[in-house]
């Protein structure tokens, strides 16, 4: 299915590996113009080399890093028809009384404060033009829970009150806001994610990456391209009044716990 994305003002944040790579590439390859950041920069110089991409160095933990990079974004593309706030970071493994609060200020800092710190300066644009699609990032570890990452969990689970309450905020103004609540997706960070686990539950991480296999009706790990793909329908007019959603793309998990 061909989706109406040529033309298309496009923002993703942490663009240089995995789900973001996949999005911003899913839609400079349907014709968009899309500004990214990444705050790995041989990583973001890897996806820049690409036609329609282009982006700078960020951190999205950085209230001065972030104005820069939108207000870069905002001017080369000429105004913004979609953000997509991907970046996140894992986050500490372990029990919740084992946790130093200043991982979960991090994890919280870059799994949700990043999104305030794009939205403040994409909100006003599409208000003005009386359109906009935003999708945030979530995770299914944002509806069921999961053991011993509780500081991701609970990002996760903002994440969701967040999306939501933008939507009912911005609806008005012709601007739609969405989450999107992946499964385990394949790949390095996935592997961090595991090896995290199998530390903190002493178990082999063969034995942890079996057992997160088992949680999903499927039996697999989902794919970033896949992902990217229920982006790319969720900013095009097929999906002009779906807004305030969580969308689980993860094979249908049964539950985190491994």
């Amino acid at each position: 299915m061909t989706f109406e994305l040529a033309d298309q003002r496009v923002v993703v944040t942490a663009g240089g590996s995995g789900i973001g790579r996949a999005i911003v590439e899913r839609f400079a390859g349907a014709g968009a113009q899309v500004w990214t950041c990444d705050i790995d920069a041989a990583a973001l110089g890897e996806v820049t080399r690409a036609e329609g991409i282009d982006g700078v160095v960020a951190d999205v933990g950085s209230t001065a890093s972030v104005d820069s990079f939108m207000t870069a974004a905002l001017s080369a593309l000429g105004g913004i028809d979609v953000l997509v706030n991907n970046a996140g970071i894992a986050g500490p493994g372990g029990g919740v009384e084992t946790v130093d609060p200043e991982d979960v200020t991090r994890t919280l800092d870059v799994d949700v404060t990043s999104m305030f710190r794009t939205s403040r300066h994409a909100v006003p644009v599409m208000k003005a033009q009386g359109s906009g699609s935003i999708v945030n990032i979530s995770s299914t570890a944002g509806l069921h829970g999961f053991p011993n990452r509780s500081p991701y969990a609970a990002a996760k689970w903002a994440v969701i009150g967040l999306t939501k309450t933008m939507a009912m905020e911005l609806g008005e103004y012709g601007i739609r806001v969405n989450a999107i609540c992946p499964g385990s997706i394949n790949g390095p960070r996935m592997e961090h994610v595991i090896a995290l686990e199998a530390e903190a539950s002493g178990r082999a991480i063969e034995d942890v990456r079996a057992g997160m296999h088992a949680q999903a009706s499927m039996r697999t790990f989902v794919d970033a391209e896949e992902i990217a793909q229920t982006i790319a329908f969720l900013a095009s007019p097929l999906a002009a009044r779906i807004s305030g959603q969580a969308l689980s793309i993860d094979g249908h998990t049964e539950t985190l716990r491994s």
